[in-house]
């Protein structure tokens, strides 16, 4: 199993970075996909979830109206769009994958770092 994220990186405030993560090794398109977040010297947060097909999507407060989470499930790959980000969008970010049966797993990535400074 694997879960690789990408498209990390430095940007300014206000700017605009797309996140992707590709999955293998588990049926994907039948999973929950999450991304979380992690900045130094806090907890781990949820930011932005999408059922398996695709049909609900959920935000945490902090980025509602300003990041975006979809998946292809052909290409086994969930994205997060992140606009208008903000220094407090810095941290490390991380997506997972919720699923199975009989046996509920959770799969996480390595990570991807965001960093919003000017």
């Amino acid at each position: 199993v694997q879960l690789v994220e990408s498209g990390g990186g430095l940007v300014q405030p206000g700017g605009s970075l797309r996140l992707s993560c590709a999955a293998s090794g588990f049926t994907f398109s039948r999973y929950v996909m999450n991304w979380y977040r992690q900045a130094p010297g806090k907890e781990r947060e949820l930011v932005a979830g999408i059922t398996s097909g695709g049909g609900s999507t959920n935000y945490a407060d902090s980025v509602k109206g300003r990041f975006t989470i979809s998946r292809d499930d052909a290409k086994n790959t969930v994205y997060l769009q992140m606009n208008s980000l903000k220094s407090e969008d810095t941290a490390i970010y991380y997506c997972s994958g919720t699923g199975g049966v009989p046996f509920t797993r959770t799969y996480w990535g390595q990570g991807t770092q965001v960093t919003i400074s000017s």
